[in-house]
């Protein structure tokens, strides 16, 4: 409507003016800028009537969408009664909307016609209710259809300087829900609301980081989850940007797999560090899953999941599991070390078997012994002179070092790295920085070696790396210790012991044999070396008064000092037994009623006694439950002598003797069981293996008997370990002997 340039107009115009807009079927008004009706049309008029068939939205009505001049429909009080509806649209003129119109409606229509006056703007709204029908304006408006609602519009109307003379208002009927069905759109929007707030407060406290990255995978929509933990911004986040928050560790990796999941399709499994706003990192489950559209990828909807404390707690039982298994290797080590301690005899085989236990156990890069000699320090099984963790030199008790410190205080040392060994021996110590740059050790620990409370020595093992000994290991290496001071103790012991018994059982043998023109003899003693125990064997040759040879071997049985001195006294009664009487019999009787009054029940002793002639080869032999001599002759195989071998010594029995030859040509060998027993072979096995070796010995061979006694000994003890010492005596009569 023009009112900014006044004409005339023919009663025909205004009538066919009035029948268009006052008739028309949508509702038309002009309101003044005091808000009230200046004019308005028949539809609007019956408005009033139909006010109730179609709610309004109460949320419509306190939206923002009015401006300042927001409603509150609770504020409206449903006991003011409505306001009756005028009778034409000439009645309206000058009325406010709110005296023409049912009240909610009416709240509504003023508000939006200051919003309009106010900003000087169109508007547009929904939810009114809709025209009514009907042609006759005195007549009620027939109901409109359940699915119908009205549509305002309203827009300032200006003069010609643009000055705002009004508001207008156009209402067309607009196909829409019915009641129940926008209650029900309105109950499934509020349910969707509340769904998506529970599943986001689901996923917040759920640790849960949900995402959507576009096709090509970079992120397209903000993730508010995401930057509450990192504290990127949305610009920092969207894009590739999320990976600036990724472990630089594991950036390149998970970029890669990313990238691949993307151009592949596959879905994506991964795990990851993120930092976080504080700094910090934690882990995350990652999961990603495509969605198609149309046989497309068209974006990747994907979920991360904070594992921290499952990490960490995997990472805890990993570490329990690792310390129990260390533990339980410790123990087992430490058995193992019980076990073969048993079996070495000697210091070095102590100190080995220590100090590689010890390594195995505890990763360390040396291991070293020191024992107390006197005044003086032995190092066992290293060179310590250049050890950074001394002051270099040969090591005495007043070096300071950290063995020389565990041995004074008689405690455990243990030094960190080479500035925790500057601090412990701050003044006592100078530090060399080059010797320690040249070394590849940075820790060590020093362990007293202690019997009976009485230093023995100390206990050396030193790291490739700074290490901190923890309390379990701390215990492990003392226990380790404590075997290795009575293990060390208990091999001194020994060695003195073993060291007297052998200077006494080589002091009883014979310095040299008896060198004969016509006869030959060699002999050898050969202590078994795996338990280093002397044992009693022995032999021995001599000239008679009469210039024939006597000739012993025999063996004590038993080991140690026991066995030696029992051994020398068997060879010095058979010495003088011999010069009074030298005939088999009667010395073998003399050597029994010896032991009978002397030597225990126990000892059990075996002697082979030989007179011979030289120059005839013609002699007696008696035999004291010792093994028979091996008896080799030119032209026959071997054979073992015929002597009967009666008892051990000390044993009630007639002494016999027998008639024994050696033709020229032939060999005769004495020997102890070790040369033929042993726990893989039974003794008639060793006795028919040593019969065939010496068959095989060709005349070349056995004309020199110092070769023979070799080759025999060689081959019997081939593939056998020697767990007994064996003493073998040859004597040989050349081709050219006697006669």
């Amino acid at each position: 409507m023009d009112t900014s340039v006044p004409r005339q107009r023919d009663a025909s115009d205004a009538v066919l003016v009035d029948m268009l807009t006052l008739e028309a079927p949508v509702g038309l008004a002009l309101f003044g800028p005091d808000l009230r009706f200046r004019w308005v049309n028949a539809a609007l008029v019956r408005l009033g009537e139909n006010a109730e068939a179609v709610p309004l939205d109460p949320e419509a009505l306190g939206s923002d969408a009015l401006g300042s001049e927001v409603l509150d429909p609770e504020a409206l009080d449903p006991e003011v009664p409505a306001v009756a509806a005028p009778a034409h649209p000439s009645a309206c003129h000058g009325l406010l909307p709110s005296e023409a119109w049912p009240g909610p409606v009416a709240a509504r229509a003023e508000a939006a016609l200051r919003k309009v006056l106010d900003e000087d703007a169109p508007l547009t709204e929904t939810g009114y209710p809709a025209v009514p029908a009907s042609r006759d304006p005195a007549a009620p408006g027939e109901p409109p259809a359940e699915d119908v609602s009205g549509c305002a519009s309203w827009y300032p109307v200006h003069d010609a300087a643009g000055q705002v003379l009004g508001i207008g208002l156009i209402l067309l009927n607009v196909a829409g829900p019915s009641a129940e069905a926008a209650e029900a759109a309105a109950a499934a929007a509020a349910e969707i609301r509340r769904s998506e707030e529970r599943y986001r407060s689901l996923v917040q406290g759920g640790a849960q980081v949900v995402w959507v990255a576009a096709a090509d995978g970079s992120m397209k929509e903000d993730s508010p989850e995401w930057r509450w933990i990192t504290g990127q911004s949305q610009e920092q986040y969207t894009g590739f940007g999320w990976l600036d928050a990724v472990h630089p560790e594991d950036r390149e990796r998970v970029e890669r797999d990313w990238r691949e999941c993307v151009r592949t399709g596959k879905i994506c499994d991964d795990r990851y560090r993120i930092r976080t706003k504080g700094g910090s990192y934690r882990h995350y489950d990652v999961r990603a899953v495509p969605i198609e559209r149309d046989g497309k990828i068209a974006e990747w909807v994907g979920a991360c999941t904070d594992v921290t404390s499952q990490r960490e707690a995997e990472e805890m039982r990993g570490r329990l599991t690792e310390q129990l298994s260390a533990a339980a290797l410790r123990t087992a080590r430490l058995q193992q070390a019980t076990s073969m301690l048993a079996e070495a005899l000697t210091v070095e085989q102590v100190v080995e078997v220590i100090t590689e236990v010890g390594r195995t156990a505890i990763g360390a890069l040396r291991s070293a012994v020191v024992l107390l000699d006197g005044a003086r320090l032995r190092v066992v099984n290293d060179d310590l002179r250049d050890a950074p963790d001394s002051a270099g030199g040969d090591l005495t008790l007043e070096t300071p070092s950290v063995m020389t410190r565990a041995i004074s205080t008689r405690r455990p040392v243990l030094v960190e790295d080479p500035e925790d060994l500057r601090r412990q021996f701050d003044g006592e110590l100078v530090i060399d920085p080059e010797r320690v740059a040249l070394s590849d050790e940075r820790s060590w620990v020093g362990l007293p070696l202690l019997a009976a409370g009485a230093p023995l020595g100390a206990l050396r093992f030193s790291f490739a790396r700074p290490r901190k000994i923890t309390e379990e290991e701390r215990v492990f290496l003392e226990a380790l210790a404590g075997q290795c001071s009575l293990a060390v103790e208990r091999a001194g012991l020994y060695e003195r012991e073993h060291t007297t018994a052998e200077t006494l059982q080589r002091s009883l043998l014979p310095d040299q044999l008896p060198t004969l023109p016509r006869l030959v003899l060699e002999a050898t003693y050969r202590p078994v070396t795996k338990n280093m125990e002397i044992g009693g064997d022995w032999y021995d040759a001599f000239r008679l008064a009469d210039q024939r040879l006597a000739l012993a071997l025999g063996d004590v049985m038993g080991k140690g000092l026991t066995a030696a001195a029992g051994m020398g006294r068997v060879r010095n009664a058979l010495r003088a037994l011999a010069l009074t009487d030298p005939r088999p019999a009667a010395v073998l009787g003399g050597l029994d009623r010896l032991f009978a009054a002397t030597e225990q029940e126990e000892q059990v002793t075996t002697v082979a006694y030989l007179v011979i002639d030289p120059e005839t080869g013609d002699g007696v032999l008696g035999n004291a439950g010792h093994l028979p001599a091996l008896v080799l002759q030119a032209g026959c195989a071997p054979r073992f002598d015929g002597v009967e071998a009666g008892t051990p010594l000390g044993w009630a029995s007639p002494r016999k003797q027998h008639a024994f030859n050696l033709r020229p040509g032939s060999t005769a060998v004495f020997y102890s069981d070790g040369l033929v027993e042993n726990r893989n072979r039974g003794l008639d096995a060793g006795l028919e293996e040593l019969a065939a070796v010496a068959g095989r010995a060709d005349e070349e061979l056995l004309a020199r008997p110092e070769r023979f006694l070799e080759y025999l000994v060689e081959r019997m003890l081939a593939g056998h370990e020697q767990d007994d010492d064996v003493t073998v005596l040859v004597m040989h009569v050349p081709a050219d002997g006697p006669r």
